[in-house]
C-alpha cells in the first residue's frame, strides 16, 4: 500500500513551492478480563493521509481516508486553496522554514510479535492474571488488560523526501479495589501512567506482569486498614511512576514552544515559562538533567524522525537546573527565534502535527534509594499517581498518589493511605535534594497526552529514577 500511495502521491503533487504526504495505519487490539470474565474485544483499524502544502509562504493541509489517485489529488487541491486563503495571515513565513527532504527508515522493537500469540492464549494470560487479583473477599473489583497497537506511518516530500517507521505499542494493566464499609482503596500495575512500551508480548516479562497481581491486590487490602498520611512541610521521596507525572506535569507542559507562544491559551492553558527565560532561569537544583531523548529502543514516544520529518535526536532541555532551549519544532523555533527539538508530532492521519513531548527523561543520579530513605529524618515515600490538578500555567500544582510510606528517623516505616503534595514548579525543582541512582531507574510511559483544537491525545515516554525533594507541602485525604 505504500508504494502505491507514493506513486499517486508524486502524481497530484500541485505546482506549489513544497508538498508532503504523510500516510498513517494503525491496527489497534484492546483485550479485557474483569472479574474472571473475559470483556469482548476490541478491534479497528484505521488509515489515512494528511497532504500539507507551503506556497508563497503560507501553509495549508487536507486530510483524507480516501487514499485512491482522485481522493489524493483533491486533498492536495484543498491543500493548496487553504495556502492560497491564508497568505498573509499565517503567523510565520513557512517559506523561511526548512523543507526536510529526508530518506530514511524506523523500525521499533518486537522480540515476541503480538500476532504471534494466539487471541486464545492472551485471554488465558489475562484470566491467570485475573485470578491472581482476587487474594482476598474484600476485593471489590478487579480487572486485567492488554492494549496493543501496530502503527506505521510514511512520510513522502515533493522533493524527493521517504521516511518510513513501524511501531509496536503495548499498554499492560492491572487494577485491583479493595473495600470495607465507607473505606474504598485501589492499587493499580501499568495503565495509563505506568508501564506503556513499544514492544511485543515479551515486555509483559520485562515489567514483571505476570508477578504482579498478587502484590497489587495485597497492597489495596493493606491500604484499607493504613492511617490516613499526616500532614506538614517535610521530605518527599517520590518513586519513578510517581515522577513521571511530575516530569510531565511540571517540566513537559510548560517547556511546549506553542504553548508559551500563547498558541494553547484557549483550550490547554499557557506557561509560567517565558522567553527570555532559556539559557539562564535557574529552574531546579544543579542535580536536575532533562533530556529530549526520542532514541531510546522500547521507550514508548521512541522515533528516529518526527512528523515533518525532522530527525531526532538527544538534547538536554535542562541541565544541572538551567532551563536552555523548549520543546519547539521547526514552525515555533522561527517564531521565537530558539532552537527547539525534533517533536512536531501528531495523533493520526486527520490532525496536524503539533510541538509535543516525545519521550523526556531525567537523567540517573547517584544515589542508591537506602540511602535516600537513610537521610531522611521526617518524610513520606510515595507511589503510583492517582490524582493530578495544575494551573493553567503550568505553575501551582497538587497532585496525589495511591499509597505512601512514613520515613521516621532515616527508615521506611508504616504505610499510609491517600497521600498527597503541593508545590509550584518554579521553586518545587529546586528542592531537589538527591537523584537516584540506575538501580531506582525506570522506563515509563502514557497513551494518554490531551493537547491541541481539535484535541489530539498522543503517546508520551518518561523515564525517571526516584528523586529526593526537601520542604514540600504534604496533606492526607479523605
Amino acid at each position: 500500500m505504500p508504494e502505491t500511495i507514493e506513486r499517486r502521491f508524486r502524481e497530484a503533487i500541485p505546482a506549489v513551492d513544497f508538498c508532503s504526504l504523510r500516510y498513517v495505519r494503525e491496527r489497534e487490539e484492546c483485550l479485557t478480563v474483569r472479574q474472571d470474565v473475559p470483556m469482548p474485544a476490541s478491534l479497528s483499524d484505521d488509515a489515512g493521509a494528511m497532504l500539507t502544502v507551503i506556497d508563497g509562504g503560507a501553509l495549508g493541509y487536507a486530510a483524507t481516508s480516501d487514499l485512491s489517485a482522485s481522493g489524493l489529488r483533491a486533498a492536495a487541491k484543498r491543500a493548496a486553496e487553504w495556502a492560497r486563503l491564508t497568505a498573509g495571515r499565517c503567523v510565520a513565513d513557512f517559506s523561511k522554514l526548512p523543507a526536510p527532504q529526508s530518506r530514511g527508515e524506523y523500525r521499533g522493537p518486537r522480540g515476541v510479535p503480538w500476532e504471534s500469540v494466539s487471541l486464545a492464549d492472551k485471554f488465558d494470560l489475562l484470566r491467570r492474571a485475573s485470578a491472581g487479583l482476587k487474594t482476598d473477599d474484600r476485593i471489590v473489583d478487579w480487572e486485567a488488560s492488554l492494549w496493543h497497537t501496530s502503527a506505521e506511518t510514511v512520510i513522502l516530500t515533493s522533493g524527493g523526501g521517504r521516511v518510513a517507521q513501524e511501531f509496536s505499542y503495548i499498554v499492560p494493566f492491572l487494577r485491583s479495589v479493595a473495600n470495607a464499609a465507607a473505606q474504598t482503596q485501589t492499587r493499580t500495575f501499568g495503565g495509563l501512567r505506568e508501564n506503556s512500551r513499544q514492544g511485543g508480548m515479551e515486555v509483559l516479562e520485562e515489567i514483571g506482569f505476570t508477578d504482579a497481581p498478587p502484590r497489587v491486590s495485597a497492597e489495596a487490602v493493606e491500604l484499607l486498614e493504613a492511617p490516613n498520611c499526616p500532614s506538614g512541610r517535610m521530605d518527599l521521596l517520590l518513586s519513578a511512576d510517581q515522577m513521571i507525572l511530575q516530569i510531565h506535569e511540571s517540566i513537559g507542559h510548560p517547556l511546549e514552544l506553542d504553548r508559551i507562544l500563547g498558541d494553547e491559551r484557549n483550550y490547554a492553558g499557557t506557561s509560567f515559562v517565558t522567553l527570555d527565560m532559556f539559557g539562564s532561569y535557574r529552574y531546579g537544583s544543579d542535580l536536575l538533567n532533562v533530556a529530549f531523548d526520542p532514541t531510546i529502543p522500547g521507550q514508548f514516544a521512541s522515533y528516529a524522525y518526527d512528523d515533518e520529518a525532522l530527525k531526532a535526536e538527544k538534547t538536554f532541555v535542562i541541565e544541572k537546573g538551567v532551563l536552555l532551549r523548549p520543546l519547539g519544532a521547526a514552525a515555533s523555533q522561527a517564531r521565537a527565534g530558539l532552537p527547539g527539538v525534533a517533536n512536531s508530532r501528531a495523533s493520526g492521519w486527520n490532525r496536524p502535527p503539533i510541538d509535543r513531548m516525545a519521550n523526556l527523561n531525567l537523567e540517573c543520579g547517584d544515589s542508591p534509594l537506602e540511602a535516600m530513605i537513610a537521610s531522611v529524618e521526617r518524610g513520606v515515600y510515595m507511589q503510583t499517581n492517582c490524582s493530578w490538578s495544575i494551573d493553567d500555567s503550568r505553575n501551582k500544582f497538587q497532585f496525589g498518589c495511591e499509597r505512601g510510606r512514613l520515613i521516621e528517623d532515616g527508615k521506611l516505616t508504616a504505610v499510609v493511605r491517600n497521600p498527597n503534595y503541593r508545590g509550584v514548579s518554579a521553586t518545587f525543582w529546586r528542592n531537589l535534594k538527591a537523584v537516584g541512582d540506575r538501580a531506582t531507574f525506570e522506563v515509563m510511559g502514557t497513551p494518554f497526552c490531551g493537547k491541541g483544537e481539535p484535541n489530539q491525545i498522543i503517546r508520551v515516554g518518561h523515564a525517571s529514577p526516584a528523586c529526593l525533594f526537601g520542604d514540600v507541602d504534604v496533606f492526607g485525604g479523605e
